[in-house]
């Protein structure tokens, strides 16, 4: 006589589909992870697939069916940094918006926040690369003026203080973008240039007091008439 067979286990936790886009997640991560840390430490050239897919552990074949190009997995690591940016960028706005203070000061305080932030090594890096090597990417400049999620906080402090007339001046975004002139750009290329000026946090503070005076004030002074 035959045994009568046993029922079938029912499959306990998450359904394979759910575990094989967790895994296919995890490992884009790692590829990304990895990625990162070889491009900013050798410059886009330098980096080769083999060399990511050696360091990650993935084949070859599983970084291109997810990264087409080396460009491909540059946008990557560079949207990875962006939304990092942004996140922390929300948090430090949070932040400044629970400490009280006026629209200006909150401002202020971004202001600051954004030129630590273009002055990380990773940061660095990255621009560096986007910059030097901007012909290999095959990739369009980003125009100064164009909306995305990082300067349209910006430029919302930007109106918020005009509200407040603590801030003159028409085009919010204008101001936004020569606010981040002001503070940024400079010891940004500075950095770029493997300088160390901006090292310090007393070094930025000093730069970043008479950055700010000027950006309120301007550096003109009123003039006789016969001089205008």
């Amino acid at each position: 006589m035959m045994k009568e067979s046993s029922p079938t286990r029912a499959r306990v936790g998450r359904p394979a589909e759910e575990e094989d886009a967790e895994t296919s997640d995890e490992t884009s991560n790692r590829i990304i992870d990895v990625a990162a840390q070889l491009f900013t430490a050798q410059g886009f050239a330098a980096t080769v697939i083999e060399q990511v897919a050696s360091a990650c552990g993935a084949g070859k074949d599983t970084i291109c069916r997810r990264f087409p190009s080396k460009a491909a997995l540059f946008a990557a690591v560079v949207e990875r940094m962006r939304t990092r940016t942004l996140n922390g960028l929300q948090a430090e706005i949070d932040a400044a918006g629970g400490s009280g203070g006026d629209a200006l000061s909150r401002l202020k305080r971004i202001a600051r926040w954004f030129l630590d932030v273009n002055l990380e090594p990773d940061m660095i890096a990255l621009n560096r690369i986007a910059l030097s090597e901007a012909p290999l990417l095959g990739e369009d400049q980003r125009d100064q003026w164009e909306s995305d999620p990082i300067t349209d906080r910006l430029v919302a402090l930007v109106a918020a203080a005009q509200w407040d007339g603590r801030l003159g001046g028409d085009d919010p975004r204008m101001i936004a973008a020569h606010l981040l002139h002001s503070i940024v750009f400079g010891p940004s290329n500075d950095a770029m240039l493997g300088r160390m000026t901006y090292t310090s946090s007393e070094a930025r503070d000093r730069f970043f007091d008479q950055a700010w005076a000027l950006f309120l004030h301007g550096a003109g002074r009123s003039l006789p008439a016969t001089a205008r």
